[in-house]
């Protein structure tokens, strides 16, 4: 997502695993995304225990998260109603969730709100950032001496925010490197010493990063439900994806020099388009040899363009990895795979859709084939924009 006043992008990614035996998370992850006040709301929620009964608690406390903070609910009144409206626990006779949630405008501006999660880190560039949290203590009879931390703030390029719930801060608990769990500290460290080594590190590979290590405390089997979400305001990563050539002929140079200055990666799918570019530009071409996916034909090779596939066959089977991708699905090292890898990997993909018949495939008097490959787009652009939270254009050539 871009915030234009700024010009920088939101990397968002949540990682969570279950508690070891359990089917089904007891934390709960939601995204929202509020275009017409250009807002995104994100909320972790924790629920009492684990399991089903915990997956519903947290869920309850997320969605009404999620819509209270859409419609600029005051913060403690927020929190009373999700605490009344939670049910009873049979066993414990009381109704719990925590949670934290995060407002962020399309300006930058930044509202954070703590129920009982552990304290969330910012980072500026690689400093602890203070923005000043306030404690605000639930008056009512009920929740009397209940505490909800608050803070906002304006975000800037690389700043970081890291939330999470229990399973991270007392992980490896009664183990003897963390008798009392890994605690806030070292985690903070831990957090520290990755972006340390890799500065420029993704929300999704140290999310990622800090889920594993916690899990490794245990002993692979966690002792509770282990989420980490994480926020990375940064330059957009920008990708092109080209797909046929432009419908005028005479545009054919027009057209490659308009690949050639895009800034940011570059992926032409289809053999007739790469040809054309490379023939335009006096680039090197060659066509590939090696076997990556059986079902597909093999990658090429032009001068300056990250990867060249073949067209409709390779983009169908992109729209089907990212129909059926999940959070533990493994990419192969098929074209297909490395184009979808290429579009996770990136923030604002720009598409140059051509709409020349190819008259090889096609008879010219019926265009099924520009149907199908606009189609194609279409469902990709879809998925990319609804799934995968991506920023995408269409240009029609």
């Amino acid at each position: 997502m871009r915030l234009p006043e700024s010009h920088i992008f939101i990397d968002i990614f949540c990682q969570q695993v279950n508690h070891h035996g359990e089917s089904i998370c007891g934390d709960v992850f939601l995204s929202r995304r509020v275009k017409e006040e250009g807002r995104t709301i994100l909320v972790l929620s924790d629920g009492m225990g684990s399991g089903i009964k915990a997956n519903v608690l947290a869920s309850l406390t997320a969605s009404m998260a999620v819509n209270f903070t859409m419609e600029h609910r005051e913060v403690q009144k927020t929190a009373e109603i999700i605490m009344d409206t939670l049910p009873v626990c049979s066993v414990r006779k009381i109704s719990y969730s925590t949670f934290t949630i995060v407002d962020i405008e399309d300006d930058g501006f930044t509202t954070i709100v703590e129920f009982d999660n552990p304290l969330c880190l910012l980072l500026r560039g690689d400093e602890i950032f203070d923005p000043g949290w306030e404690k605000i203590v639930l008056d009512s009879e009920k929740y009397q001496g209940k505490v909800i931390n608050t803070c906002s703030f304006r975000a800037e390029k690389e700043d970081r925010l890291l939330f999470w719930s229990d399973g991270i801060i007392q992980s490896g608990m009664g183990s003897k490197a963390f008798p009392f769990g890994w605690g806030r500290d070292n985690l903070v460290t831990q957090v520290l010493k990755i972006l340390t080594n890799n500065p420029f590190t993704s929300s999704s590979k140290l999310a990622r990063k800090i889920v594993n290590i916690a899990s490794q405390h245990d002993g692979g089997q966690p002792k509770d439900d282990t989420s980490c979400g994480v926020v990375y305001f940064r330059e957009p990563r920008k990708l092109l994806l080209v797909s046929g050539p432009p419908f005028d002929e005479r545009r054919d140079l027009d057209f490659s020099i308009k690949v050639q200055r895009f800034s940011g990666k570059k992926i032409i799918a289809g053999g007739t388009t790469a040809e054309i570019v490379a023939r335009e530009l006096a680039l090197k071409f060659d066509a590939g040899m090696e076997q990556g996916d059986p079902e597909l034909p093999p990658v090429s090779y032009v001068e300056g363009i990250n990867l060249v596939t073949e067209g409709i066959l390779t983009l169908s089977k992109v729209a089907k990895i990212l129909e059926n991708l999940r959070k533990d699905s493994r990419l192969g090292t098929g074209p297909a795979d490395l184009i979808v890898k290429y579009f996770l990997e990136s923030d604002r993909i720009h598409v140059m859709n051509g709409t020349r018949i190819n008259v090889a495939h096609q008879d010219p008097n019926l265009p099924v084939e520009l149907e199908i490959r606009r189609s194609i787009i279409k469902r990709i652009v879809k998925l990319l924009e609804d799934k995968f939270l991506k920023e995408v254009t269409v240009e029609y050539l």
